[in-house]
């Protein structure tokens, strides 16, 4: 379908908004093969060649070096991003390091492949109604997953609804809430049509009522979140409490080490997963992804030269043997934070040391105290490694940082060649486990706190954490636990900003609509806890000086795709350049 995609001059908002100039030469439809939109969508199976490629897109959240779910981790508490710390580099025309920007035509590029079906979906007679309403909730679910993600990563925007066929240049832009309400219902037809039982990789009932239950949330309507998360509570999952799959039978490791190894995800046995994509290293290269690039993302540069050194100013440690197979060639495009490695794990007396929490067990973390010499010719050759001989000692704690190993162990196969970076494996898209944290935060916001304290125990139960009582929810605690539980899998950022919209139209703790590109509980709250931040005030810090400011809880909108559009205006977020030219949103979606 990439190829019908190119050979077919079908443009939508991520291309026809990023071309500055066009002649009616160009945007004639030149299809140079017979494999068009017209020969293709002409049965059942046609549409469903299409649905393929939106499965397999799903993997773009966690799949490659610079991928979706590393921004999200890198814009919150738990980390930043290494080579741009500062994010008042980040503006509308930047052409940073990381690609905060840029990723918005990546996800229209999603959004069209699913305006494709939803617009062509009668232009065939179906011989059931149910193969027709099964394959346009599939395509509407997945227009909502990443509208749901673009408003999250950008707020307002247009909402492209039908597949656009030429250069239209005259868009406007909708404000979240009306994308919002849209994309509800959109997934309440979704979670209708979608079948219960589908093969690994595709949405189902469930994984539609998850979606839900975040879209719920983000719209104030509380109580249909608790009854769609009830809904994929009391289906057919269940949250993994024993030993199963690849290392069960291995007495060292636990059921969170379990629960995270690639091979399992997709596993019948578990029975956690409500979604996660499919992505093997032995499938056909056009049908698998550059991999999953853990272990460059998020694990530190130990072997860096400027952090490797031994006492004699030799590398001490080296990118070969054991160590470098397991931690591999860390990059730390997200350098994580002592408060997401350390400072969470403190409850009740114990420490990241004496938890009992399995989820910071020494087994699936690799800790800076754990690292050695690797270099055979070096003088303290499997010695503790010594901060001191560093280039720049005072910088070790964010040089070399813990590494959450039961997240970022995919080695490379046996057959595979090249770096260790983190091989290609099945991922989480939505699990149980987040269920019942955003069922929690729902009566959290009703006021349950003891249904949502049994809702969060569940979670910390299964992990060997002490329970907590309703006394001990706060809106901060949910997310205290949601980044014990769902590291690199939900979407930090949006979900962070998303907590800020409530707050403020709720007027709550000093926020407010009027003014939450100034304050807002995102800024608060990361400002807070990270730690790059708050040691900002060291002097040429990793050669810069890490800063972040209430309106980057929103990323800039490219000038590209603003200056392109000559006919309408799509707004700039406030806080950045460009945003002084805004007109009045739309807040209907016609």
């Amino acid at each position: 379908m990439k190829t019908i995609n190119k050979l077919y001059s079908v443009l939508t908002l991520g291309v026809a908004l990023t071309v500055s100039s066009c002649s009616e030469k160009f945007l004639e439809p030149k299809p140079q093969s017979f494999f068009t939109p017209e020969n293709i969508f002409v049965n059942k199976e046609g549409y469903q060649s299409l649905i393929v490629t939106m499965r397999k897109d799903l993997n773009r959240e966690q799949t490659g070096q610079k991928n979706f779910m590393a921004h999200q981790w890198a814009a919150s508490e738990a980390g930043v991003p290494w080579l741009q710390l500062d994010f008042r580099a980040l503006t509308p025309n930047s052409d940073q390091y990381q690609q905060f920007v840029n990723q918005i035509n990546d996800i229209f590029q999603m959004v069209k492949n699913a305006n494709t079906i939803i617009s062509r979906i009668d232009n065939i007679k179906w011989d059931n109604e149910k193969d027709r309403n099964e394959i346009l909730a599939e395509a509407l679910w997945h227009r909502s997953y990443w509208y749901y993600r673009l408003v999250g990563n950008y707020g307002d925007l247009p909402f492209v609804k039908e597949e656009v066929q030429g250069a239209k240049l005259d868009f406007n832009t909708h404000s979240r809430w009306a994308i919002l309400k849209k994309i509800q219902e959109d997934t309440e037809f979704a979670a209708e049509w979608l079948p219960a039982t589908v093969v690994a990789g595709a949405p189902s009932k469930g994984a539609a009522n998850h979606l839900l239950t975040k879209i719920y949330l983000a719209n104030l309507e509380f109580e249909k979140a608790v009854e769609s998360a009830g809904k994929v509570i009391n289906g057919p999952y269940k949250l993994m409490t024993t030993r199963f799959g690849q290392d069960a039978a291995d007495p060292k490791k636990n059921v969170i080490w379990d629960l995270h190894r690639p091979d399992n995800k997709n596993l019948p046995a578990n029975t956690e997963t409500i979604l996660a994509f499919v992505d093997r290293w032995e499938a056909p290269a056009p049908a698998r992804s550059a991999g999953l690039f853990t272990m460059r993302v998020y694990n530190c540069a130990w072997y860096n030269s400027a952090n490797a050194k031994d006492r004699t100013g030799k590398l001490g440690m080296i990118d070969s043997g054991p160590l470098y197979d397991s931690l591999g060639r860390g990059n730390c495009d997200v350098a994580l934070s002592d408060w997401h490695s350390y400072r969470i794990w403190k409850e009740n007396g114990q420490d990241y040391k004496t938890t009992k929490d399995l989820r910071r067990a020494n087994i699936n973390w690799y800790d800076r105290e754990e690292l050695f010499y690797n270099n055979p010719a070096s003088v303290q050759y499997k010695q503790p490694f010594d901060a001191r001989n560093m280039d720049i000692p005072s910088e070790y704690w964010a040089r070399i940082y813990p590494m959450p190993f039961y997240k970022t162990y995919v080695p490379k196969k046996p057959d595979q060649p090249g770096q260790p970076l983190g091989s290609n494996g099945d991922w989480y898209i939505f699990r149980l486990a987040e269920t019942y944290l955003l069922r929690a935060e729902a009566y959290y916001w009703l006021g349950q706190k003891e249904n949502a304290a049994n809702d969060i125990n569940k979670v910390r139960e299964r992990a060997g954490a002490t329970p907590i009582t309703g006394a001990d929810v706060t809106i901060d605690y949910i997310f205290d636990e949601s980044a014990r539980e769902l590291f690199a899998e939900s979407p930090r950022q949006n979900e962070l900003n998303r907590v800020s919209y409530i707050l403020a139209k709720r007027g709550e703790m000093g926020y407010s609509l009027s003014n939450i590109h100034q304050k807002n509980w995102f800024y608060d709250r990361v400002s807070k806890h990270n730690d790059f931040y708050l040691r900002s005030s060291e002097v040429n810090f990793l050669g810069q000086s890490p800063n972040i400011q209430p309106f980057h809880f929103q990323w800039p909108i490219s000038d590209l795709m603003i200056n392109a559009n000559a006919m309408g205006r799509i707004n700039q977020n406030q806080g950045y350049v460009g945003a002084e030219g805004n007109k009045p949103v739309l807040e209907t979606i016609d």
